[in-house]
């Protein structure tokens, strides 16, 4: 092998230990650190860990909906906002940024989600009310 193939390979072979790294070493670290006794110290061992502290009331509590659609809206255009990064790169090239067709072609793309954001306002997904349920 030539010398530029092995140092393809050293490189590939470093990347490889660094995301293994990356990877086991969260698992490595807390294996290390975590206490090494139980929770049958205070005769706990049938209570759930809710981080680490001891729990109070009960676990069955309603979340509003508009929780979870402010989560669906933010995941929605986390995404989108994804897909517009390699557009961004792709119009440093004059062929593409030059092209009539392709602005448009964004421009719609950035139309249909502000049409979503607009609809999603309208229905009130973005207004955080605090509701009260009565206990049952």
């Amino acid at each position: 092998m030539e010398q530029q193939s092995l140092l393809d390979l050293l490189y590939i072979a470093a990347f490889f230990l660094g995301g293994l790294g990356f990877a086991l070493g969260p698992f490595i670290i807390a294996f290390i650190l975590s206490p090494r006794k139980t929770r049958n110290i205070d005769n706990r061992t049938d209570q759930f860990i809710e981080c680490g502290m001891v729990p109070i009331g009960d676990a069955w509590i309603r979340y509003g909906v508009v929780y979870f659609l402010y989560a669906l809206m933010f995941l929605a255009f986390d995404v989108d906002v994804l897909f517009l990064f390699p557009v961004a790169t792709v119009y440093n090239d004059p062929a593409f940024a030059g092209s009539m067709r392709n602005f448009v072609e964004v421009v719609i793309f950035v139309a249909i989600l502000s049409l979503a954001i607009i609809y999603a306002w309208k229905k009130g997904v973005f207004k955080w009310d605090r509701k009260v349920y009565q206990h049952q």
